[in-house]
């Protein structure tokens, strides 16, 4: 019920944010349309003014003064051949300037209003001159008005979002952190047990099925380890990534079913990184396993790895189900699986590892629908 109250309050907020920007613009549209109304009304009075003087020997004083007021928006008239034969508020100086020049501005001034048709008749025949005016300066401005006040909007709500996302994501990182060092601290209590029980049984008799147990327990240890570096900056050292990546494989192979098949290309040199080695590890399980769980426990995992100058690729590839073209954005934000089970977070920590912590990539190479997916990893030589 809270939540929905909040929903419905947020709502309310944005449709009142909405119907005052709306309002605003409205109102401002109206304003705009009748000062253009009126700059029209003015230009007409001085084109009636301007048709009396012509028509009429002799003026009266409030002719007079209309056609002495120069108004604020710029003013040609025109006579039959378009032939410029006055000016008002025209930024021109005959002396300095070619007449191309306002006959430049009357091209532009042409594309704002309608002109305004001044018809006289002298002994011989009908004459006609047309007045052509711009917009005011006030007008002008007017007219921009609502692009900057959508546009002030729009940089207030990117704001907004920004700050939003910026908290989730600090919020999520605070899970994050807090799910990994409760998960360490959970394992790490029946892990020192059992490794008492361990020492006493190997004191009694020593069998290759105690090592095995020691092995799975010193790998739990290892997960315990790496929880705990999750929501901390973890410490980077100088390791041999190509060593680092067969450990990796050589201990999911043997914890792997038969009917899966490992395949493996790999340099026989070493190749030093600055990695945090059981992050890197556990990067490369998850991305394996995601592989294992995709061809439903049948089919080939390959490794390919690449040296390039400044960095090293690699390339693990399955031959599952492939993944969804609307997945692909997806597959590496926390919570998201297309799994009937899981929760959605090996993915997210592989990326969380290499993109947060190694400063590297990850991303899926390719996909294809029934034949199988390649993720690559590229990691800098030099951090």
């Amino acid at each position: 019920m809270l939540a929905f109250i909040k929903i419905n309050k947020n709502n309310s907020w944005l449709l009142g944010a909405f119907i005052i920007v709306a309002l605003i613009l409205w109102n401002t549209n109206i304003l705009f349309q009748n000062l253009k109304k009126e700059e029209r009304v003015k230009m007409e009075l001085w084109g009636m003014a301007q048709q009396e003087l012509i028509e009429n020997s002799t003026v009266n004083d409030l002719t007079f003064q209309v056609l002495q007021q120069t108004w604020i928006n710029p003013m040609i008239l025109v006579d039959e051949q378009e032939r410029i034969i006055g000016y008002k508020n025209i930024d021109w100086d005959p002396e300095l300037e070619d007449s191309l020049v306002i006959y430049r501005q009357l091209d532009r001034i042409k594309r704002e209003n309608q002109p305004i048709m001044i018809r006289y008749q002298d002994k011989l025949s009908n004459i006609n001159q047309k007045l052509y005016y711009g917009d005011s300066i006030l007008l002008k401005k007017l007219q921009y008005y609502p692009l900057a006040l959508l546009l002030i909007i729009f940089l207030f709500g990117a704001v907004l979002y920004f700050v939003f996302k910026t908290s989730k994501i600090s919020e999520q990182n605070r899970l994050w952190a807090a799910m990994a060092k409760e998960t360490a601290h959970q394992i790490g209590t029946p892990l020192t047990s059992m490794i008492g029980w361990i020492t006493l049984l190997k004191e009694k008799e020593k069998s290759e099925p105690l090592d095995e147990i020691e092995k799975d327990i010193e790998r739990l240890q290892v997960i315990t380890d790496r929880f705990s570096k999750v929501g901390s900056l973890p410490e980077l050292k100088p390791a041999d990534v190509v060593k680092e990546t067969q450990k990796t494989l050589q201990y999911l192979e043997k914890r792997s079913s038969d009917l899966i098949v490992f395949k493996r290309q790999l340099p026989k040199k070493k190749i030093l990184l600055p990695l945090n080695t059981q992050l890197f590890s556990w990067t490369l399980e998850n991305l394996i396993k995601n592989g294992i769980d995709a061809m439903k426990g049948k089919g080939t995992i390959s490794l390919h790895f690449f040296e390039w100058p400044h960095t090293i690729s690699i390339e693990i590839s399955d031959t599952g189900s492939g993944i969804k073209k609307e997945y692909l954005k997806k597959i590496f934000s926390p919570g998201f699986t297309s799994k009937k089970r899981g929760w959605g977070l090996g993915l997210s920590l592989a990326k969380r590892i290499i993109t947060d912590y190694h400063k590297g990539k990850i991303g899926v190479k390719s996909s294809e629908l029934g034949k199988g997916t390649t993720f690559e990893i590229v990691l800098k030589k030099k951090g």
